[in-house]
This record gives C-alpha cells, sequence and structure tokens, in this order.
C-alpha cells in the first residue's frame, strides 16, 4: 500500500496549508472509514448530505492515524494536528491514487463488462498469481471511490494488478480506466444492465468500450467476438492496440473445442493448446469468462499448463455460482450477487441440464435496472422455461410476478408461486425441498435473496 511521506503526499496533490512542521510524517495506506481505522493511515473524510466525515478526523488521529485530508470549505480546521486541507476530498483521493499509479512499475489489467467482470476478475487474478505477484479489486471496489481505494491499495513490488471497472452511466468507466491507466482490458459482454440509465445496448456498449481510453498505446484489448455491437465499433476504432477476440465460434482468437459439464464444474479444451483445462466453477457461460483470464494470462507469457493450476485453484467472489448446502442437504446454487436477462438465462440453462436430481426449483427475484422494457424482460425469463427440465418456480418482488405470469404459461399454475413477503417464501419453499433438490437462488443485488439462502441452510 501507499507509503509516502506528508511532503510527498503535498508533491502528488495540490495542499492549501502550510504542513512545513508535519512534513516528514509518513502515512502507510488511506481510510476512508474511521471505524476501520489502522496505524499509519491517512484517513479521508467525506462530506455528504446526512454526515460529515470532518467530525471524525481528530478521533481517527487518536486511533492511530498518521494524518488527514480537510475539505477547504468545512470550518474550523485543526491545524494543530497533521492534517492536508484539500478543495475537494473525493478529488483529492483519486488524484492520489492516479499519482500513486504512474509512480509504480506495476502492469494493470482493467476488466469491465455487464456479466462475469468478477468472476473474470477473479479468474484472471488466479492464473497471473501462478507467475506473478498480483493484487485485485476485492469486492465492489470498482467505482470512483473503490478503484482509487484499490490502486492506494497496491505494494510497490505487486507486479499485477488485476481491476474491475463498474459503472452506471456514461463517463465512468472512461474515468476509472484513464486514473488506472491499463496495459490490458477485457470486456467479458454486452448485457441488458444499465438499460434504464443508458436507453439501448447500443449505448451499454459504447460505455464499455470507453475502457479503451486509457488503454496504453500499442495494449492488448480482449473483447468477446461473438457480440456483434462490440465487433462493430471496434473496427471502426482508430487507437493504436493490439486486439484480440475470445468466444463460442471458431472465428475467435481463443474458442472452445470440447466442453464436458460436470457436477461441480466443467472440464474443456480449446484451440491453443491440446491441455484439458479443469474449472471448478458451475455453468458453461463460465468457461468464456475462463478463456478472456486465458487470454490475458497468455499475453503475460503463463504457460497453458501454469493456467490449469489458476483455473483449478480459482475462487470466485461469494454469491457467484456458489454451491452450498441446505439444511435437508438440498443443494442450492447462490448466484444472488446480481441478475440481468442474459445471465439469468446462463444459470437457468445450467441448472437444467444437470443431472441426479429429482426435483429442480428456481427461486428468482427481480431484475433492476432494465429500462421502459423490464416487465417485458421478467416475462420473457418466465415464457422461456422448459417444463421438462424445471419443477417448480418460486418468485420474489413485484417484477418478479411477471416472471411467474409467464412461467404459468408454460408450467401451469400448480408449479409457480409468487411472493412479496421473503418469510413467506422461505416457509413454503421448505415444504418442497429435500436431499435429492437443485435450487438456483438468483436476481439483483437490492433483493437480497441470499437470505433465502442463510434460511436454508438454518435448522
Amino acid at each position: 500500500m501507499i507509503k509516502r511521506t506528508l511532503k510527498q503526499v503535498s508533491e502528488m496533490i495540490p495542499v492549501e496549508n502550510e504542513i512545513t512542521s508535519f512534513a516528514a510524517i509518513e502515512i502507510t495506506g488511506v481510510s476512508i472509514d474511521s471505524r476501520k481505522i489502522e496505524n499509519g493511515n491517512l484517513f479521508i473524510p467525506f462530506k455528504g448530505e446526512n454526515s460529515d466525515g470532518h467530525k471524525y478526523v481528530e478521533e481517527s488521529l487518536k486511533k492511530g492515524a498518521s494524518a488527514a485530508l480537510w475539505q477547504s470549505d468545512v470550518p474550523n480546521p485543526p491545524v494543530h494536528l497533521p492534517i492536508l486541507i484539500v478543495d475537494d476530498c473525493l478529488e483529492a483521493l483519486q488524484e492520489l491514487a492516479r499519482e500513486y499509479r504512474k509512480q509504480l512499475p506495476v502492469k494493470v489489467v482493467g476488466i469491465t463488462g455487464s456479466n462475469g467482470k468478477t468472476t473474470t476478475k477473479d479468474m484472471t487474478a488466479s492464473l497471473l498469481s501462478t507467475t506473478y505477484k498480483v493484487q485485485k479489486t476485492e469486492g465492489n471496489y470498482n467505482n470512483h471511490i473503490g478503484l482509487p481505494l484499490t490502486v492506494l491499495g497496491l505494494d510497490e513490488d505487486t507486479e499485477i494488478a488485476v481491476l474491475e471497472m463498474g459503472m452506471s452511466g456514461r463517463g465512468e468507466i472512461e474515468f476509472l480506466t484513464k486514473l488506472a491507466s491499463p496495459d490490458a482490458v477485457v470486456i467479458t459482454n454486452i448485457g441488458e444492465s444499465h438499460l434504464l440509465d443508458l436507453g439501448s445496448r447500443e449505448g451499454i456498449a459504447e460505455a464499455k468500450l470507453e475502457i479503451l481510453q486509457g488503454l496504453k498505446d500499442g495494449g492488448l484489448a480482449v473483447l468477446h467476438g461473438d457480440e456483434p455491437l462490440l465487433m462493430e465499433r471496434i473496427n471502426k476504432y482508430k487507437g493504436n492496440i493490439n486486439v484480440q477476440t475470445f468466444g463460442r465460434s471458431d472465428s475467435n482468437d481463443f474458442f472452445p473445442t470440447e466442453i464436458v459439464q460436470l457436477q461441480q464444474g466443467n472440464r474443456f479444451k480449446i484451440n491453443k493448446s491440446s491441455e484439458s483445462f479443469e474449472l471448478p466453477v458451475l455453468g458453461t457461460h463460465n468457461i468464456l469468462n475462463a478463456l478472456a483470464a486465458m487470454m490475458i494470462a497468455h499475453c503475460f507469457e503463463v504457460p497453458f499448463t501454469k493456467m490449469n493450476e489458476g483455473l483449478k485453484s480459482v475462487k470466485l467472489t461469494n454469491m457467484r455460482m456458489e454451491l452450498v448446502e441446505g439444511f435437508h442437504g438440498e443443494k442450492i446454487i447462490n448466484d444472488a450477487y446480481n441478475a440481468s436477462p442474459t445471465s439469468m438465462m446462463a444459470a437457468i440453462e445450467l441448472v437444467s441440464h444437470l443431472k441426479g436430481y429429482e426435483k429442480i426449483i428456481l427461486v428468482l427475484g427481480d431484475m433492476l435496472e432494465l429500462g421502459p422494457q423490464e416487465e417485458q424482460y421478467h416475462q420473457q425469463i418466465g415464457v422461456g422455461l422448459n417444463p421438462d427440465k424445471i419443477d417448480l418456480v418460486f418468485t420474489f418482488g413485484k417484477l418478479a410476478e411477471h416472471i411467474a405470469e409467464g412461467a404459468r404459461s408454460t408450467l401451469g399454475k400448480d408449479r409457480v408461486f409468487a411472493y412479496i413477503d421473503k418469510n413467506v417464501l422461505i416457509n413454503e419453499l421448505e415444504q418442497h425441498v429435500n436431499d435429492r433438490t437443485l435450487i438456483l437462488v438468483k436476481a439483483s443485488r437490492g433483493m437480497k435473496l441470499e437470505e433465502i439462502v442463510t434460511a436454508l441452510q438454518k435448522k
């Protein structure tokens, strides 16, 4: 993590006060939460509508922080303490991260996409870690605050940083990529997330392609080659970049030549190697995420044998195709972190083809931020269900009622249940499970369907 004296920090960001008496003080890492202060931290207070972190500056220093920022429009700065007065604390955090990134010899991989970016980040870091010292975005630190914090948390001897870049609107990916200055980037796919803000899949594609604006000259761009919206635009791109593609079709640079779905993962081969790869992650769609990660590893000269080691040992962020067991012995696929029509259909396709279960149950919740056609998107999920593969459907939320409506047209009324009370859903669901049952739980993050998973695991 960043280790600099206050004099050095003042040379990286504009500081408005005299700091001579504090110049030699060294900061180690940064924190924006006074409750999580560690010794030596630079505390960065944010001024919000309902709370003001400046109230905790003195407390943070007492807890062990070496210094703190102070926003110039906040009155009564404690100038007797080691503080740096700046025009805007958030902008100072971002600028500090930008300057720190410039000072590091680290290579950076930037990853974005509508679906699968966190999984691809985890896979990429696992593959690269077989050969290099790697750090990656932790949790959901992928926005205008989280990414700067991740950069400032990089050790000076880290060789490759794998950074996830999220967004909700235009210009956000551009800001993040210009801050991180990646050597290679990945766009996993173009889905329907953020249609509410961006209006169309075309708009989403253009927003994701903003990641190229920070890519270093001659850098590698790894794209989903089966996505026309990406390929149409990349073919018109004028920058000096190396474009490589992955996908299912053999027109891509990397594509699978053989796929065997296993009970708890996949075995597959690709066109570039005779190696047989094992991926302990459910869902054939995750093979595409693995291909993107493998292309990055290949760029950094990781041999395929090492990649196989990295895939076998990959650990995904929680609530992404996570297989757990319920109290009654039922198997639960916890994919409750997020959802879009594309990712929900992929998850349903997965469970539809898993063998060895007497009963397959879907627990589906609202998919958020889909714009004016949100009801139609939900209904299409239900209409597309195969009554020979899916036994029961439970939905949670107002929008998910449209999934139930569509499902009744294919499965019949007796096999579909819609709820707006989570506890009632849980109680009814428990009446239908045994040790030969498989349950898929999926919805947008705001629906908190992991609470259903937790309830099923308890006595």
